[in-house]
């Protein structure tokens, strides 16, 4: 293994299930960390999504690669022995269990740091650690209908906000605990202590939504509330949700709503345009045939000038097809693309220059792309590791390499704590 790889000889220990602490383990993966999952004897959720055969499905495919994974059953009376011995080799401890559950199992930080002082316990929550909703269930729709990312994502289906099929709070909230990992074990190297990393789908939700998570009191406070007031009698008087979103307050500036950031309909599919700055503005304007007196002259009637050149520009967008309006704006130095469906990317060029995708050969599924590291570091910093082997076959191992004799092993084995395949 590479000394470059920046989790080189890190142990990690996870207790992940679903989409956070997973991906966030496969990171530290990809950049060398030893991860141990820890699996139900039945198999961590979600090989069952739509499975492919083997214990395998595209779901666990894309978040546990690199993996070794041990099937244990954490209520078993030998449990306790078995985690005691792999928490001993632990640097990092990851969890995102049902509130209350890893107090149960000792495996909060508190808990652990008594016995092994440069342990990081690494958590993802729902809602977070503290608060009137710490100990709620959640998963990504309802965080992201919690937070109001459902609704600023701008997706609408019947009427009614909606996700996009990508659940991006889940992949935020893992991002932001591996972030937490690193830098926790980059002050364990100064301290020598480790510590607790907490993260939460709300805070990521809330991340995501940054340009909108500000208030200048004595501007924006008085209109916040009025709308609150409004929106307490609207849902009392049954007003459409849709209407309640369209009343929301926003920051953006007519202009950029209007015209300069946002999706067109082209003549054969839909083009994607952002233009921030004042020059980018008149590049693209210019660019397209039209002219916005309001980049130069303050006009009177902005509202009833944006309506209006929404309308011109729409048309003339709408004339040609994306790719002539792509090579036209790429001229002139605006930002510009085609909008593209997911499955159109897998075979893009550009990623594929930058070694985005991995593509390699499963022993049972046969070639299969997949999202490489998310991150990369010059020279072999972050490499995707393979395919987790096949479910229970490395028990053994594992047990072994947590240090216990072969006969222990067998006992284990015997006991019904562990279940092998062979």
């Amino acid at each position: 293994m590479s000394s470059e790889r920046p989790f080189d000889g890190v142990t990690v220990i996870e207790f992940g299930h679903f989409i956070a602490v997973p991906w966030a383990g496969q990171v530290l993966a990809d950049g060398g960390a030893r991860v141990v999952k820890i699996e139900p004897l039945e198999g961590e959720p979600s090989r069952h999504i739509a499975p492919l055969g083997g214990g395998e499905s595209r779901h666990f495919l894309i978040r546990n690669r690199g993996k070794h994974a041990l099937p244990l059953d954490l209520r078993h009376r030998d449990a306790r022995e078995i985690l005691d011995a792999l928490l001993a080799r632990a640097d990092v401890v990851l969890t995102n269990m049902r509130p209350g559950l890893a107090a149960e199992l000792g495996l909060e930080y508190e808990q652990l740091a008594a016995r092994h002082p440069r342990v990081i316990v690494g958590n993802v929550t729902a809602f977070g650690a503290r608060g009137p909703d710490a100990t709620l269930a959640g998963m990504d729709l309802v965080v992201q209908g919690r937070s109001g990312l459902m609704v600023t994502g701008g997706r609408v289906k019947d009427g009614l906000p909606t996700t996009g099929e990508s659940p991006i709070a889940d992949y935020m909230a893992a991002a932001l605990l591996a972030f937490g990992v690193a830098g926790a074990l980059y002050r364990r190297e100064r301290t020598g202590r480790g510590g607790r990393v907490d993260t939460s789908l709300l805070l990521a939700s809330l991340a995501l939504q940054n340009n909108l998570m500000v208030r200048v009191e004595a501007l924006d406070a008085p209109r916040h509330a009025a709308f609150r007031e409004w929106l307490a009698q609207a849902r009392a008087g049954g007003v459409p949700f849709a209407e309640q979103v369209e009343r929301m307050p926003r920051n953006r500036v007519l202009a950029s709503q209007a015209i300069y950031i946002r999706t067109y309909a082209t003549k054969d599919a839909a083009l994607a345009v952002a233009c921030g700055s004042p020059s980018l503005r008149r590049k693209f304007i210019t660019a397209i045939g039209h002219e916005d007196r309001a980049l130069k002259d303050s006009v009177a009637d902005l509202d009833g000038h944006y309506a209006a050149l929404r309308s011109a520009v729409e048309a003339t967008l709408a004339s040609r097809t994306t790719q002539e309006w792509k090579t036209l704006l790429d001229a002139a130095g605006v930002p510009a693309s085609g909008v593209a469906l997911p499955v159109e990317i897998l075979d893009d060029p550009q990623p594929a220059a930058n070694a985005m995708f991995q593509r390699f050969e499963h022993p049972t599924l046969g070639p299969v792309t997949v999202l490489g590291p998310p991150v990369q570091v010059d020279g072999a910093g972050f490499v995707p590791g393979p395919p987790t082997p096949a479910f229970g076959s490395e028990v053994r191992a594992i047990l072994a390499w947590a240090g216990f004799a072969e006969r222990d092993v067998e006992r284990l084995v015997a006991g019904g704590a562990v279940t092998p395949t062979a």
